[in-house]
């Protein structure tokens, strides 16, 4: 029975990694029928993926590909269905990182991943609360507005938890960023990959409300 509904499920990918209680709890909440997974045939099954992390960048990579994902991943990627990174899941998305120069990310989206520089007001990491300054209209998108985002305002406050930002390659893939002591892409969009360096899990309404236009994408 499970394998004839499981293409109507989120995967939310276990790799050892990732906040995956919290991200089940808060998306079945939302509606959402969900499948934690590690295997790579439910990932090419299901047509939404989950990405969360919490952790170190090359462990996470060593995962991925100990699990044989990678491929998997990509592929999913490539056969345009959705997927949302959370967190370090989002600065996977990227070429590479600061945190381990030698480790190639999943490269799905060009740009590199860096370090915040500690200042005074600013430590590192950046545990809390910031504000999202959205991009209303992204030119290089069909709907100009970031689906993720429906009916989230200006300004609205999400919860980070990090050391590290992803920095994208391109400006247009931006589709709302925060400030801590420099400005950061806090929310990644390209045609069906979405990503936030936040938890939106942890997040409240706000974060509710982003999960629920994930599930209703």
């Amino acid at each position: 029975m499970l394998s004839l509904q499981i293409n109507d499920m989120i995967a939310i990918i276990d790799y050892g990694m990732g906040n995956i209680h919290s991200i089940k709890k808060a998306l079945e909440n939302c509606g959402a029928k969900t499948l934690v997974t590690n295997k790579a045939q439910d990932i090419r099954k299901c047509n939404k993926v989950v990405l969360p992390g919490v952790g170190a960048f090359a462990d996470a990579m060593h995962e991925l590909r100990k699990r044989g994902l990678v491929v998997a991943l990509r592929e999913h990627i490539t056969d345009q269905k959705i997927f949302l990174g959370i967190c370090l899941g989002m600065q996977l998305l990227f070429q590479e990182s600061e945190e381990a120069p030698d480790v190639k990310g999943l490269g799905l989206l060009k740009g590199s991943v860096i370090k915040f520089k500690a200042r005074p007001k600013y430590p590192v990491p950046q545990i809390g609360w910031n504000q999202l300054k959205i991009k209303l209209k992204v030119k290089s998108q069909k709907s100009k507005e970031c689906p993720l985002l429906k009916d989230i305002p200006n300004g609205a406050y999400v919860y980070f938890c990090h050391s590290y930002y992803p920095l994208p390659a391109d400006k247009k893939v931006n589709a709302a960023s925060c400030a801590y002591g420099v400005n950061f892409a806090a929310v990644a969009w390209k045609d069906n990959i979405y990503g936030t360096q936040f938890h939106p899990e942890k997040s409240q309404e706000i974060g509710m409300q982003m999960l629920k236009n994930f599930v209703n994408l």
